[in-house]
């Protein structure tokens, strides 16, 4: 029996192996396009039908569009074509012993819905969508080793100063992850190489939050969902005026039915700041003319850790959950020098302060989300369940010596100690149904509960006899409560033929029921808010031909304070300068108005928005000098704000090695003051503007060049000073693409800084900072078993 079955063993080897020789392997090539132009960056994906969970060959579509899938066997396959904004395009192919050229492939875009994206193929970079526009991390390669922060400062349209703060026409928008509010509110606790891409949403349907002003910023993090098993490692390592060094590693397992996928990423840095400061107190005789500079050094670490879980039974449902992980610390050495000269600029004081700020936070989400397909793709069902921790301590030790005019030590040391406990949590809760109600037309609605929790313990202690002793006037503890339930209605529909209709337009409405408290332990500051308020929203779109259309928009929106503008305590680093919160702001409400443009050639595109928008209860830092001198800085309703302005993205690809995108946008503020007595500017100007250029200068070689423009803007009281920098950014495949390395220089002429001039009738000051902006980073990028090495090393070699 044994022999038999060796025998017929030999046999079937030798059969197999006739069989397998007597195949010879084939070649299929082709060509993508949109119709017009070539498409790059396709991912062409090959898989034999007997078993659809293996990719028999991958390729990815080069600058001219073209692909090839070599030394493929006889069989019957199916052949895939995916590209974000496109719908996919799936074919069978049945391969005999001779080779297949399938000419070009026309990929349709995918005009699904509202807020899907429309392509062209000179639009990898920026993707056009109904409510603005997505940023690819694929296509930015400027801000390697940066955060969140890093990655905003290369986005059209979003300004970025240099102290980090982030606006959109003048404003601070509303920010998500991955479409949802997160307790992760500030940006340089994401890292940019956990980055997919960036969503701007200038004008917000009544589907989105109404606290969103100026407009959404919706980051949306890596999930990867290609077949098989994945991966990817990134070293980076540089210098600015300290070592700086980043890595990141990616692992993606998908079966038929599950996905697994795992990421960590981190950033270490050094980094130092200058700042200087002078202010004038025109009615005060002995503290009159003030001089400050200050010398910072920090140290600074942020780590990420990403797992993602998918389950799809069926072609129509799907299960998915997210869990993020971060840990982010600084410490940061500060030395204040602060002289005092009277009205006769005779010597009044001198002191150095010394402190010593250590802060540690942890973050955490986690997210479930349910999706359900139906037969009618109009139709749709989503539901998600998210959930938002960050646990903040930071801690600071302050010594303060006095001096005379000689420089010579008064009395003993200052001590002071003062801690800062935070925590927080945002949960969500959210289901969004989309159903046809004609051929036309179809209704989306659907609710959204966010439920906050903050609580902040702020502890000053003073030394005292060797011993520290509590201040109670500067010390409390502060907690605030919010729910917010809204539900929303909304029509989209069209007019004219379904293909390609002459018009569409959007009618929505939106209820948002808002109950929030605050409280302070030792009763100083207490409050509570309990309303409803309806915010519509409607636009009308006239479709000129299938690349040009003009759009009209109204919608109605509102500004809650944020947590830092509640919080009542007082921030003494500075105690010339302190800063705190005001519990008692009430919400600003804003009526917008907007009118866009769009036109798109063969390698150019056009795109503009008029936009006015009226405030009332406009809120605005405001600066008071106190009787002793100091002047205390606090938000403050100021009263109301009229904006209108322009804003304008054009994008050109004249000739294949190059291409370039250009952003300007420019707005009047006209302001009434009505709550305050004085010192409020009335009007001014202002605009920023971006260039990227994009450079191909040999195979494989690409080059990038940000220019940034930001005017000078006005504040409560003066104007902030101009900013502007050029960042560079070059990167090189290695081998057959596997690899890469790439060089990264930001703020190339060191010309970052950031500060403000005021001027009222009380006082006038300035102040400029200036950190180690220009910095150099070298990385090396490398992916092993992947079907989708080129996403991945793009994404991994852009603003990370």
């Amino acid at each position: 029996m044994k022999n038999i079955i060796q025998k017929l063993t030999f046999l079937f080897i030798v059969f197999m192996c006739q069989f397998s020789f007597g195949q010879k392997a084939q070649q299929i090539k082709g060509t993508v396009s949109d119709g017009k132009l070539p498409v790059e960056f396709v991912d062409v994906v090959l898989k034999s039908i007997s078993d659809s969970t293996k990719v028999a060959a991958y390729a990815v579509t080069d600058a001219a569009g073209n692909f090839s899938l070599d030394q493929i066997l006889p069989g019957d396959y199916k052949l895939q074509l995916n590209l974000i904004g496109f719908k996919s395009s799936i074919q069978k192919l049945k391969i005999n012993n001779a080779a297949i050229n399938l000419g070009n492939i026309v990929l349709q875009n995918d005009t699904n819905l509202l807020n899907t994206v429309v392509v062209t193929s000179q639009k990898k970079q920026i993707q056009r969508t109904e409510g603005g526009f997505v940023f690819n991390a694929v296509s930015n390669i400027s801000q390697t080793g940066g955060t969140a922060t890093d990655m905003l400062k290369s986005i059209p349209t979003v300004a970025v100063d240099a102290d980090g703060a982030i606006s959109l026409r003048g404003k601070t928008p509303m920010i998500l992850i991955n479409g949802k509010n997160s307790a992760i509110t500030n940006m340089d606790q994401i890292a940019a190489s956990s980055i997919e891409s960036i969503e701007v949403i200038s004008n917000p349907t009544a589907k989105y939050d109404a606290n969103a002003e100026s407009g959404i910023i919706n980051i949306k993090l890596k999930k990867n969902d290609q077949s098989g098993l994945n991966g990817a490692v990134v070293l980076g390592g540089g210098f600015g005026a300290k070592g700086r060094m980043n890595s990141s590693v990616q692992l993606n397992q998908k079966t038929d039915k599950w996905n697994f996928g795992l990421g960590y990423d981190n950033r270490f840095a050094g980094r130092t700041k200058k700042i200087e400061g002078d202010r004038t107190n025109y009615f005060i005789d002995d503290e009159h003319f003030i001089h400050q500079n200050r010398n910072d050094e920090r140290t600074e670490g942020l780590q990420n850790l990403k797992l993602n879980i998918d389950f799809s039974p069926n072609e129509r449902n799907s299960f998915s959950f997210e869990a993020l992980g971060n840990m982010e610390s600084q410490d940061n050495d500060e030395t204040l020098h602060t002289k005092v000269n009277t009205n006769t600029d005779s010597f009044y004081s001198d002191n150095i302060r010394h402190s010593l700020e250590l802060e540690r936070s942890k973050a955490a989400e986690l997210a479930f989300t349910y999706d359900r397909k139906f037969s009618d793709d109009r139709k749709s069902l989503t539901a998600s369940i998210t959930s938002s921790y960050n646990f903040g301590r930071e801690n600071t030790n302050i010594d303060t010596n006095n001096y005379d005019e000689n420089q010579a030590l008064i009395g003993d040391t200052f001590w002071q100690r003062t801690h800062n406990y935070e925590k927080e949590n945002i949960s969500n809760a959210i289901l969004n149904y989309a159903f046809p109600i004609s051929e036309k037309s179809i209704i989306e609605t659907g609710y959204k509960g966010t439920f906050r929790f903050f609580n902040s313990d702020f502890q000053s202690a003073d030394q005292v006899n060797n011993e520290y002793v509590i201040n109670p006037s500067a010390s409390n503890i502060f907690d605030f409560n919010e729910q917010i339930n809204a539900v929303y209605g909304m029509m989209n529909s069209t007019i004219g033929n379904t293909e390609n209709p002459k018009w569409k337009y959007n009618l929505g409405l939106r209820a948002e029921q808002v109950s929030n408290t605050g409280s302070t332990k030792n009763n100083s500051d207490n409050f509570s808010n309990d309303y409803i308020k309806l915010f519509p929203s409607a636009s009308l779109q006239l479709n000129l031909q299938s690349d040009e259309f003009i759009k009209f928009g109204y919608s109605k929106r509102i500004n809650r304070p944020d947590l830092d503008e509640l919080n009542p305590f007082v921030d003494i680093t500075d105690a010339l300068n302190p800063h705190s919160g005001n519990p008692y702001l009430k919400p600003e409400i804003i009526h917008i108005i907007e009118t866009s443009y769009n036109k798109e050639w063969d390698k150019y595109s056009f795109s503009t928005n008029a936009f006015y928008r009226n405030a009332n209860n406009t809120i605005k830092q405001y600066a008071q000098l106190q009787d002793n001198g100091v002047i205390l800085l606090k938000p403050e309703n100021i009263g109301s704000t009229i904006t209108y302005g322009l804003e304008t993205i054009f994008s050109l690809k004249p000739i294949g090695f190059y291409d370039a995108n250009i952003s300007i946008t420019a707005f009047e503020q006209n302001i009434n003051a009505s709550n305050l007595a004085q010192d409020v500017v009335n009007n001014a100007f202002s605009w920023y503007g971006k260039m990227i250029n994009n450079f191909v200068p040999w195979k494989g070689g690409k080059l990038q060049i940000i220019g940034n423009y930001n005017s000078s803007l006005a504040t409560a009281q003066g104007k902030r000073i101009p900013i502007y920098n050029v960042d560079m950014g070059f990167q090189q495949k290695l081998g057959k693409g596997n690899a890469r390395l790439g060089l990264v220089v930001t703020d190339m002429f060191n010309t970052l800084e950031s500060g403000y001039k005021n001027n009222t009738a009380l006082f006038g000051s300035n102040r400029t900072s200036k950190s180690d902006t220009r910095a150099f980073l070298l990385t090396f990028a490398y992916t092993f078993k992947s079907d989708f090495k080129e996403k991945l090393l793009e994404n991994q070699f852009s603003t990370e």
